[in-house]
């Protein structure tokens, strides 16, 4: 149906930067909203970021909101997360995920499709 590929983690130090992406195959839909989580050892999986499908409308978590920019290209079936000034506590497995509505959630019971993960790992 629909498959996500995230790429770009990796380990970097802390203040630094990674920019992940995300590649969507498969069945596309017109309606849909494309998000990013991530889980830390021991932790839920939260609620980092999303963007409507237009691309127009976006939502962050307050603890990454200023540092973390989502936003997407249709033309290339892809959403992407920029991180900033990145902090120990930021390491963690960052999911993408996308979402069959109009209506952005941060809820991750919400979303359809999940990637496999990528590591993501901030050394202080």
């Amino acid at each position: 149906q629909v498959q996500l590929v995230e790429s770009g983690g990796g380990l970097v130090q802390a203040g630094g930067s990674l920019r992940l992406s995300c590649a969507a195959s498969g069945r596309s839909y017109r309606i849909s909203t494309m998000g990013w989580f991530r889980q830390a050892p021991g932790k839920e999986r939260e609620f980092l970021a999303a963007v409507s499908w237009t691309g127009k409308s976006t939502y962050y978590d307050d603890s990454v909101k200023g540092r973390f920019t989502i936003s997407r290209d249709n033309g290339k079936n892809t959403v992407y997360l920029q991180m900033n000034s990145l902090k120990p506590e930021d390491t963690a497995v960052y999911y993408c995920t996308t979402r069959r509505s109009i209506v952005a959630s941060l809820e991750d019971t919400e979303y359809d499709y999940w990637g496999q993960g990528t590591q993501v790992t901030v050394s202080s």
